[in-house]
């Protein structure tokens, strides 16, 4: 496996999240060098299955995200309803029950900005179909802190919301139809 230039992608996504963040984890190879997190708004009340729908389109390892897990080359992690995800500097996630933001838990922007200042450079978001503004800030601190942003195109997104969200703050470095995520990913972590 070769040594890729970023360390972490981090996903963002609510409305019509599910089938965007589908078609994406369905379009990266087995080989990937990348971890994922992916950050998908669900109602608190229910469990989630997202690990076993993702993990039956992509040939990586899908788990919901825990206390300690670590992230690393081949491993979707998927946020766990109402926790907020974070990760330090060594890859190591962390959960928490902080307050919501934007009025959600887990928030993108959380994520995000947890990713931005642990990563700096080496990080890679992406914002997919979604209501509201979830992620904007995030996006920046990813930019800021030297990053790459990915955005699905408002006019591909099932939800335009996060999409034009992202698109307002101006720093997206692609901002492509969600049949190009992938491929731009998988060019992005190609040395």
């Amino acid at each position: 496996m070769y040594e890729s230039p970023y360390r972490v992608v981090a996903i963002g996504a609510s409305a019509g999240g599910i089938n965007a963040i589908s078609k994406v984890l369905a379009s990266l190879g087995s080989n990937f060098p990348v971890g994922i997190v992916v950050v998908q708004h669900l109602p608190r009340q229910y469990p989630s299955y997202l690990a076993q729908i993702f993990g039956r389109i992509t040939t990586m390892t899908v788990k919901e995200a825990a206390d300690g897990d670590l992230i690393s080359a081949g491993l979707v992690l998927i946020a766990p309803p109402d926790y907020h995800v974070l990760v330090n500097s060594k890859g190591v996630i962390s959960l928490s029950q902080t307050a919501k933001v934007n009025y959600v838990r887990p928030s993108v922007d959380v994520l995000f900005e947890s990713i931005a200042q642990s990563y700096q450079q080496k990080a890679i978001a992406v914002i997919l179909s979604g209501t509201g503004i979830d992620g904007r800030s995030g996006v920046g601190a990813i930019a800021v802190n030297g990053g790459k942003v990915i955005v699905q195109n408002p006019q591909s997104s099932q939800y335009k919301g996060m999409p034009e969200a992202a698109v307002s703050t101006t720093i997206a470095d692609y901002i492509v139809p969600l049949e190009l995520i992938g491929p731009t990913l998988e060019a992005l972590v190609s040395p």
